[in-house]
């Protein structure tokens, strides 16, 4: 049975046998993510782990791409907004200098993230198209990835003077010289590439997407709750053994310096760049990096 629900208006929700489906719904903006969306993936995520029918949660991209990544300059950027946290944040809005965007991304980036990755449930990530900065960072917390033939993965937050983006997994996604390779040009990287780097679970044509992402999560389901929740539980926290967490905290506040930074040499957070600059510079690279 499937019963859609349109969440914040920007997220969609449906339930299929034992499998929820939370899809960004910005396509005109490819999926680019603000608070709203934050907070409705969040109330999304919310729903199919209370719902005691539903084994697996498939994350999904409507339109052409999965999300080019945080929003930097649509009409519903909403950065100066007060929204309901879910964590033990103090509101970021009257907050001066550095704190505002400190405040603001441990609570709707990095904060989130951890929280969804934590999920007791699996969590597979359905890609098309681009899956670019904070975009990554929405596949990195699922349990599996699964794109398409024509998906690309980049992050070019470089650009701006800044390491990397907030979720900094990086280094656990891939090894140490391709994820410098990745950030110090920007570069996209195939969805084949990022298979054989083991960043993504299976390459499948477009048209199979859908088709072979709810297959994955039909088998996934087969298997027993708690299992599936103990095993997810193992890894994260092996990971995390392994330096993951201990990363990002590290990564994070060298991130915010680079805030700092440029705000202290241009009055500008992100070096200059908006959504429209940060675009071009981007399929400039592209072109340059094909001929």
């Amino acid at each position: 049975m499937s019963n859609q629900q349109i969440i914040d208006e920007v997220v969609l929700y449906e339930v299929q046998e034992q499998i929820a489906i939370v899809t960004m719904n910005r396509p005109e903006y490819n999926n680019a993510q603000n608070s709203q969306m934050t907070y409705a993936l969040d109330k999304a995520l919310q729903l199919a782990c209370n719902d005691d029918d539903v084994k697996v949660i498939v994350l999904a991209g409507e339109g052409k791409h999965f999300s080019a990544g945080h929003d930097i300059g649509t009409p519903g950027r909403d950065v100066d907004q007060s929204f309901e946290r879910t964590h033990l944040w103090y509101d970021h809005v009257n907050k001066p200098g550095g704190e505002f965007l400190y405040a603001r991304e441990h609570e709707v980036y990095l904060g989130m993230c951890r929280r969804w990755r934590e999920l007791p449930k699996p969590t597979i990530a359905m890609v098309q198209g681009a899956c670019v900065a904070g975009g990554l960072m929405l596949a990195w917390v699922c349990d599996l990835v699964i794109a398409d033939e024509r998906a690309f993965f980049s992050d070019p937050v470089v650009r701006m003077g800044i390491p990397g983006v907030e979720y900094f997994a990086h280094v656990h996604e891939l090894n140490a010289r391709i994820a410098k390779e990745f950030l110090f040009t920007g570069e996209r990287m195939s969805s084949q590439r990022a298979y054989e780097m083991g960043m993504v679970n299976r390459v499948v044509a477009t048209d199979e997407l859908r088709k072979e992402t709810l297959a994955m999560a039909g088998r996934i389901a087969q298997m027993p709750r708690l299992g599936l929740q103990l095993t997810k539980q193992v890894i994260n926290n092996a990971e995390d053994l392994m330096g993951k967490r201990s990363t990002m905290d590290m990564a994070f506040g060298l991130h915010h310096f680079a805030h700092a930074h440029n705000e202290t040499i241009s009055g500008d957070r992100l070096g200059g760049y908006d959504a429209k600059a940060m675009a071009q510079a981007n399929k400039s690279a592209a072109k340059d990096n094909k001929s």
